[in-house]
């Protein structure tokens, strides 16, 4: 009997957009390597320290029978393991850090230099607030979550599988007995962290939402005012924010439910060892010193568990929003541009059976033809909406034609590049938009020897 496969699209997303997160920290892997290897370095001496301590437990043999000679030599290499491990955790913060930053850097570059060849037709599509939410809120968020997953995640997996391996020199059985229980932590964690991607994924959309509700209406107060919409304006950022609201509280609120319940189960696996190692000790299987060193180890083994919990709501955060911004990086730029330039403009411009719609529902230009000669004047007048804006962007290649052609000088404009077609235009923008800069910024900004 044959089986659907049915795969769970949330986990799907969330996978494909982690290797893509790993693709651009492959840049740095060599600091990659370096953090893993300190990581370890730091785990193993902290690692060794309880050991050092059962040895110096031990050194209590009976009343007023105390080895303190041996229990001071156990106690100052107790302190020398403290200092080079915290030497090497600090060392591993410091790498993790530039490698986060430089990562979240390389990802904001890429997509600011993105956006300058998508084609208007996603730019008109997608609000500007929004795309701002994007490279900025949700670039910060991913450097959080990837910031905590480095420091946290490398530090942990080194420790749980340290841990077992000193537990297992000091008792096997007890060693079975975590190891049988830790599945218990994992399937917990699991059930919880697997339900809050798509939460997550929903609060980086209505933050983007919001951003580009509240950019929209103070970007254009005086509209607002003019036209008394100030009240309808309250009212829409109210829905949203009350959105935002819901999908936070939802995101937060399974995600944290992670950690309490680890614990809860790690708790009771602490107790087990305790249990077990006190009942064993008469027996001469196990030391005083051995079953502190014991605890001490179910104690650090099952605290990467906790931090770990902690980790994966993280990343599911970091991740939902890395996915909007692959989502932005992956939309398709602009038609390549052709190799041959215009030069000696005359002016002559020859538009035929042009058709164009921004969307195939709506027909707007169809079986368009004008011809003009070099030194005519032409107005094109028409009401809101008829299509002239749209013909001077066909005219400048800010859209391409779904039909027929658009010349200029015999020369059609696909196989003209941009920059030179563009460059032969003047142009006077109907909004009058100023940049951040000097005067000369402005007046310089598309012919820097003006």
């Amino acid at each position: 009997m044959s089986r659907s496969i049915i795969k769970d699209p949330a986990k799907s997303k969330s996978s494909e957009t982690f290797f893509k997160v790993l693709r651009f920290i492959g840049k740095y892997r060599f600091l990659l390597i370096l953090s893993i290897i300190l990581a370890a370095v730091s785990v193993i001496l902290q690692l060794y320290v309880p050991i050092l301590f059962g040895n110096a437990i031990d050194q209590v043999i009976a009343q007023h029978q105390v080895n303190f000679e041996m229990m001071w030599y156990y106690l100052s290499r107790i302190l020398v393991m403290v200092i080079l491990s915290s030497a090497a955790t600090w060392l591993m913060n410091v790498i993790n850090n530039r490698m986060t930053y430089q990562t979240v850097k390389d990802i904001r570059a890429k997509a600011i230099r993105h956006i300058q060849v998508l084609p208007l037709s996603y730019l008109d599509g997608h609000s500007t607030g929004d795309i701002i939410s994007r490279i900025i809120a949700d670039t910060d968020i991913l450097s959080d979550g990837m910031l905590l997953g480095f420091t946290q995640l490398f530090s942990g997996i080194v420790t749980i599988i340290g841990t077992l391996i000193f537990m297992f020199s000091k008792n096997f059985w007890i060693t079975l007995m975590v190891i049988v229980l830790t599945p218990v932590s994992f399937l917990v964690a699991k059930f919880i962290s697997s339900h809050t991607f798509q939460m997550f994924r929903k609060q980086s959309d209505a933050r983007g939402r919001q951003t580009a509700l509240i950019e929209e209406m103070i970007g254009n107060q005086k509209v607002v005012q003019a036209f008394g919409y100030e009240e309808k304006s309250s009212e829409r950022f109210a829905k949203v924010n009350e959105e935002l609201q819901e999908c936070s509280l939802k995101a937060v609120f399974y995600s944290s439910l992670t950690n309490p319940s680890t614990r809860f189960v790690n708790n009771i696996i602490y107790a087990c060892v305790a249990l077990v190692g006190a009942f064993i000790i008469p027996g001469g299987r196990l030391t005083v010193g051995g079953l502190s060193v014991l605890l001490s180890y179910a104690n650090q083994y099952m605290k990467p568990f906790n931090d770990i919990s902690s980790v994966v709501t993280e990343l599911q955060n970091a991740l939902a929003c890395a996915g909007r911004i692959f989502d932005l990086l992956e939309e398709e730029p602009e038609v390549a541009e052709a190799s041959e330039t215009l030069k000696d403009v005359k002016g002559e411009v020859d538009i035929k059976n042009v058709c164009f719609h921004y969307d195939e529902s709506k027909k707007l230009i169809e079986d368009f033809n004008l011809h003009v000669k070099p030194g005519m004047r032409v107005a094109i007048v028409g009401p809101t909406g008829c299509g002239k804006s749209t013909f001077i962007n066909l005219l400048m290649r800010f859209y391409d034609v779904n039909s027929g052609s658009i010349s200029v000088d015999g020369k059609p404009i696909r196989d003209i590049t941009r920059h030179s077609l563009r460059s032969s235009y003047g142009m006077v923008l109907q909004e009058t938009w100023i940049k951040n800069g000097t005067v000369r910024d402005n007046i310089s900004i598309g012919k820097p020897e003006a």
